[in-house]
């Protein structure tokens, strides 16, 4: 039974990631023009996707509860939303209609655009990342759910309490590398993020940090 189920979750896996290359038809994600930050609103929020906004790295259509709630808290004071993925370049024509359908906020959406920047992650992530950087953005917060994320906003100088963690659905727990916090979801982050009011009884939620809004 246990090879019978594994068999079945395979195929699950194979037939989604088809279904994800042929709505995708081999189309590039456009290149995204980097802007120069100004003093009044320079601060973004990084979001990876795929197992980070998503359960699992195969569940590329299913987006995890409240992180779209998360994403626009973070909009709506005024951060700039960044999303970073790896995703393979057969498979990013499913990208923008996955944040639109599951309302995430607007954002810059940025992907590989060949098969090197593919294979190499973190190297991939940190570039783009260091462009921010470079015209005057802060990077406020920045979430992952793997080690090559993890590796990239360490390149880039963000520091470790600004790094959260994604737990992927099944597994036991958050991957290695510099973080503040392993999430198992994004009910605890949202709650953190509201305050007091979003547990009722005058305290937070937990003890993870939440960053100032943007000035």
């Amino acid at each position: 039974m246990p090879a019978l189920q594994g068999s079945r979750r395979f195929r699950r896996i194979i037939a989604t990631f088809a279904l994800a290359a042929l709505l995708a038809a081999c189309a590039h994600l456009p290149a995204v023009v980097i802007p120069q930050a100004v003093p009044a609103s320079s601060r973004l929020v990084v979001f990876d996707i795929d197992g980070t906004l998503t359960p699992t790295v195969a569940r590329i259509f299913t987006a995890r509860p409240d992180a779209s709630n998360v994403a626009r808290l973070y909009a709506q004071r005024g951060y700039r939303i960044v999303y970073l993925t790896a995703r393979a370049p057969a498979l990013q024509g499913t990208l923008r209609r996955f944040l639109s359908h599951h309302a995430f906020p607007a954002g810059d959406l940025l992907a590989p655009n060949s098969r090197a920047e593919y294979r190499a992650p973190a190297a991939f992530k940190a570039r783009v990342l260091e462009g921010y950087r470079v015209r005057g953005w802060d990077i406020a917060a920045a979430y992952g759910d793997s080690s090559s994320d993890f590796e990239a906003y360490a390149k880039v100088g963000v520091p470790r309490e600004r790094v959260f963690a994604l737990r992927r659905v099944g597994a036991a727990a958050c991957q290695p590398g510099a973080w503040i916090a392993c999430l198992p979801g994004w009910e605890q982050r949202r709650a953190e993020l509201l305050g007091p009011a979003a547990t009722g009884d005058g305290r937070r939620s937990g003890r993870v940090p939440v960053p100032a809004p943007a000035h």
